[in-house]
């Protein structure tokens, strides 16, 4: 057991020297930057300037107003999806079609999601060409709103699906018996126990859309928002570092609370000891209804996409309407878009390795060692802080203290960068396997006079290989679609698909853009499908043990 102890400890002290060099150090880096005057000296100088400043004041109740919005539309989109997976008798078929486009958005860049919105509903754009006529103004609120809905419903869904899945139906026949109307029913046995999910799905919606740069990059136009305004601060034509830093700290604030309201409202969660398997009473109104609202839905999301399966095989659009592959041509035959591939695929994988490692390291200290409690809060706080810190101000706080060292615009650091990132799920995910795991693994381990690597290489290590797939699976697409954090910590040789895209808007090079946009999902899906495929096959030899 000492050796156990000397082995985690170790563990432990990496992940906290890894946080510290590449969170703590950066973050502290940047709230210091935003209280530095022109002289190097301690001022307040950089905050009254902004505050008074009418464009930021403007730009931040636009962010407010329009994540607000797009997260109480997100929500209910999402609840009458899973309302239809889960509470109605509709075809087998089509709660997974509904599932699978729910899930779709997260396999593209959210920049990707802006082009693909001007396409379809610009003066030019296919459903405004089906419509003849163009539908409202794309650019400012209305192509924002649409664009965080795209972006929010995947992760709304699938919070309100997942709660729907561990609510026992039985109830619903107890609330008839009590001779309930369909109303009181729906209100008791639904929508109360999925009152702290809404809020959840609300606060991480608004939490995504306040914090996106992708979607105001491409759909922004005179209607700022504070990412778009932090972006002109940062890498604009007159940059200003010392304003920049300071509305990188304001965007923090609202994280902050986000991430507060969410753990509070965990209270609120309903949670049943055992999930009853019945079966719906048949209802063709309700099924209708729903599945018919649903399909509206999916229709909707499905027809903004369409356009990126549509015009790179078109030569001109809209005035040669001819069938082409030119453009493909063009991209595989582009020496340097294809190594902007290569780049991306390789800072995936290794974001997704040494993310998994990291997550896995983190999550053995919290749940399978003897260490302190302040010990395992630490690990706990350092998930809640990288969950609270958006991937703005993460990148921009890496472009402030690694500019100028041996680390600035490397693969290294955007792996690193990735890592951070997004850490805060993964080992939430492995910590909650480890957790159900039988607490005696490692007594049996050391009776038998196996070492504590060895324990883990054969006994906890197969049985966590599900989540760390899952894991795996999880940094690999967001590593592929992310553009907020590396935005800024990118250099011309380490260029991946998202910031190109960003740099070919500027030449308004839109078919290379939705070639490498499908290079993105084809990727994704490959990599999903791959990664599904080993889950359940793993899954299926654990249950057969």
């Amino acid at each position: 057991m000492k050796q156990k102890q000397i082995e985690i400890k170790i563990i432990y002290g990496f992940t906290l020297a890894l946080f510290a060099v590449f969170l703590l150090v950066p973050i502290s880096s940047l709230l210091l930057k935003s209280f530095q005057g022109l002289n190097g000296n301690f001022t307040l100088e950089n905050y009254t300037n902004i505050f008074a400043t009418k464009g930021f004041a403007d730009a931040l109740s636009h962010s407010f107003i329009v994540s607000m919005s797009s997260g109480l539309v997100s929500v209910v989109l999402a609840f009458l999806l899973a309302y239809t997976v889960n509470y109605t008798r509709a075809p087998k078929i089509i709660r997974k079609l509904i599932h699978l486009t729910a899930s779709l958005p997260m396999l593209l860049p959210t920049i990707t999601y802006g082009f693909a919105i001007l396409y379809s509903f610009g003066k030019q754009g296919l459903l405004t060409k089906l419509f003849g006529f163009q539908l409202f103004e794309i650019y400012g609120f209305n192509g924002l709103m649409i664009g965080y809905v795209i972006y929010t419903l995947p992760i709304a869904y699938m919070l309100i699906n997942n709660a729907m899945q561990y609510i026992d139906k039985k109830y619903i026949t107890v609330s008839k018996l009590m001779k309930d109307n369909n109303f009181q029913t729906f209100k008791v046995t639904l929508l109360r126990p999925l009152v702290g999910t809404f809020a959840a799905a609300f606060i991480q919606a608004f939490f995504l859309s306040f914090t996106d740069f992708g979607i105001p990059a491409s759909l922004g136009g005179q209607y700022h928002v504070i990412s778009s305004l932090l972006y002109t601060y940062m890498l604009g034509s007159i940059p200003s570092f010392a304003k920049g830093a300071v509305i990188a700290m304001v965007m923090l604030i609202p994280s902050i609370i986000s991430i507060l309201l969410l753990h509070y409202f965990e209270r609120y969660n309903v949670r049943y000891n055992k999930v009853s398997i019945i079966d719906l009473h048949k209802n063709k109104m309700r099924d209708g209804v729903f599945m018919g609202m649903s399909s509206l839905i999916c229709i909707a999301v499905l027809s903004i996409f369409a356009v990126i399966f549509l015009m790179p095989f078109v030569v001109q659009w809209p005035y040669k309407m001819e069938f082409t592959m030119q453009h493909f041509q063009n991209v595989f035959m582009d020496p340097n878009l294809l190594a902007v591939y290569k780049n991306s695929l390789f800072v995936a994988i290794a974001s997704s390795l040494v993310g998994t490692i990291v997550a896995y390291g983190a999550s053995l200290v919290s749940a399978r060692s003897k260490l302190k409690n302040r010990h395992k809060k630490t690990v706990e706080s350092i998930a809640l802080v990288t969950n609270t810190i958006p991937g703005m101000v993460i990148g921009i706080s890496y472009l402030f203290i690694f500019t100028g060292t041996s680390l600035q615009n490397t693969f290294l650091i955007m792996i690193v960068c990735n890592v951070v990132h997004f850490f805060s799920t993964p080992y939430l995910m492995i910590k909650e396997t480890l957790n159900k795991m039988n607490a005696s693994f490692e007594t049996t381990a050391k009776l038998m006079k196996d070492s504590w690597f060895q324990t883990l290489r054969r006994v906890i290590t197969p049985n966590a290989m599900s989540a760390l797939l899952e894991v795996f699976s999880y940094y690999f697409v967001n590593s592929m679609v992310t553009i907020s954090a590396i935005i800024f910590i990118a250099g011309a040789r380490t260029m991946v698909i998202t910031t190109k895209i960003k740099e070919l808007q500027y030449f308004a090079k839109f078919n290379e853009i939705f070639v490498l946009s499908l290079l993105i999902l084809f990727t994704n899906l490959a990599a999903k499908g791959l990664f599904n495929y080993f889950i359940k096959k793993r899954k299926r030899g654990e249950s057969k043990k």
